[in-house]
């Protein structure tokens, strides 16, 4: 958020010493209600209508600080939050996201603040207004059994309760039943995390791990992500799993396989092989974006997916069935460290950023690996397309469809035949360097195509990610 350097109004000025009398008595006039010189509630969506109620307006999130604490056998999770955030407006009161635990207490500034809960939310009325511009810091208490969150077509998400611990994944609702936060893509945030847990099981999650320390039969795990992520990229992985950790290009590579899986072959080979695959990326994409590496495979088949969770990857147990080995699924996964992680959508019905560029980049590593051609999975894929399905708005029944993912990479491949691939590798690279660690739009990827090539491309994203008919292939 860029603030205006402008001298403040008389309205604003009459508001900042509104906030100064509340600050000394809590019975002054116009320190009550919802509009008090000019303060008021943030909203309590985004507005996003493919994720309906969540995230918030009012503030921007810099960093969570997450400490959690998990006991398999009750299945009960304890945990404080402390949120650092900026006003992005006047700000009376402000809502936070969280399902289905219970909430002690709260602070805002180190004071106490009034809170309520209303479905699927934590409703915060600090005692002192917040001006736009300035910086807060929230603490939150909580505590109860998380619980997954179901979305109809969209699959289960959230924290699911397993055999020897738990997993907190999901796409796009996962974060809020095991955090309070403001959960929406558009306002990423650095994290770091403890997560308390029994001695002999692994606590896994986003970023760089930080020192183990255990007491009285409970050890805390550490990790620290940096550079800011969307909220549905974080993660817990909590169970008996085989743990690896070692150092790729300077920076540290924790992959983790669940226990009761081979500990050789399929999962774990394909998990080895994410250092060789990411130089690969970042030879067309550009630097790695983020300070390490890794990937967990989980044995729950509840997880029928795998997502792309900031810096480590989460995969369920199908994409290695039989023991076989699936580097492509990893390819998938560690190319949305680029696009989707690194450059996040600003919304929903923009996924095919993601997706589409996601499964080109299995195409490149198809080729890589002596299989087939990006050209030949081009023509495949082309042949068996429903182009009545467009990728950009492709409703919230459909984001993660078909036209997302292969039309959306059809696409990527057109933009390549059609510029050529220098041009072509160079807008990709432009794209991940100016639009790092922050969020886009399908118009805001057009115009810096056609900035680079130098050339009108519009009409040729029109046809291939919206119009209803075949597109001739360039």
């Amino acid at each position: 958020m860029v603030l205006s350097g402008r001298a403040p109004s008389r309205r604003r000025l009459a508001a900042a010493l509104t906030v100064l009398s509340c600050a000394v008595t809590l019975t002054a006039a116009g320190c009550t209600g919802d509009d008090d010189g000019g303060f008021r509630p943030g909203a309590a969506d985004v507005g996003d209508p493919y994720v309906p109620g969540r995230g918030n307006g009012g503030y921007d999130v810099t960093h969570y600080g997450l400490d959690v604490r998990y006991d398999p056998t009750t299945d009960r999770l304890t945990g404080r939050a402390t949120i650092t955030a900026t006003a992005t407006q006047d700000l009376s009161r402000f809502n936070l996201d969280l399902v289905g635990l219970d909430v002690g207490a709260v602070t805002v500034a180190d004071r106490r603040a009034k809170h309520r809960r209303e479905e699927g939310e934590l409703v915060v009325t600090p005692r002192d207004r917040l001006p736009r511009g300035g910086s807060f810091t929230v603490a939150v208490d909580y505590a109860g059994v998380p619980t997954a969150v179901a979305d109809g077509e969209l699959g289960s998400g959230g924290f699911l309760h397993t055999d020897d611990g738990a997993v907190a994944l999901g796409q796009p609702d996962s974060a809020a039943t095991w955090f309070p936060v403001n959960d929406h893509p558009s306002d990423k945030a650095s994290y770091d995390i403890a997560v308390t847990v029994p001695d002999g099981l692994s606590a896994l999650s986003n970023g760089v791990p930080g020192p183990r320390s255990s007491a009285d039969g409970w050890t805390t795990w550490r990790w620290s992500e940096r550079t800011p992520m969307a909220s549905y990229l974080s993660t817990l992985v909590i169970g008996n799993y085989r743990v690896v950790t070692g150092e790729h290009a300077g920076r540290p590579l924790v992959t983790a396989v669940a226990a009761s899986l081979p500990a050789s072959g399929g999962a774990a080979g394909s998990l080895a092989r994410t250092g060789e695959i990411v130089d690969f990326l970042a030879s067309r994409f550009g630097p790695y974006p983020f300070d390490s590496y890794g990937g967990i495979v989980v044995a729950d088949d509840r997880i029928g997916y795998a997502l792309e969770t900031q810096s480590r990857p989460v995969y369920g147990p199908a994409f290695f069935s039989d023991d076989r080995p699936n580097p492509g699924v990893v390819a998938h996964e560690l190319a949305h460290q680029w696009f989707g992680d690194s450059v996040s959508l600003h919304r929903w019905s923009d996924i095919w950023l993601n997706e589409g560029f996601a499964s080109y980049a299995e195409w490149l590593w198809e080729e890589h690996d002596g299989g087939r051609t990006a050209q030949r999975n081009f023509e495949l894929q082309y042949a068996s397309t429903d182009w009545s399905q467009p990728s950009v708005e492709p409703g919230r029944e459909r984001m993660f469809g078909t036209a997302v993912y292969k039309r959306g990479a059809l696409a990527v491949h057109a933009l390549r035949r059609t510029v050529g691939d220098d041009t072509f590798f160079r807008i990709l690279r432009t794209w991940t360097t100016e639009r790092a660690a922050g969020t886009a739009t399908t118009s805001d990827f057009v115009a810096l195509a056609e900035r680079v090539a130098n050339r009108q491309l519009r009409p040729l994203f029109d046809a291939w990610l919206v119009g209803g008919a075949a597109p001739t292939p360039p």
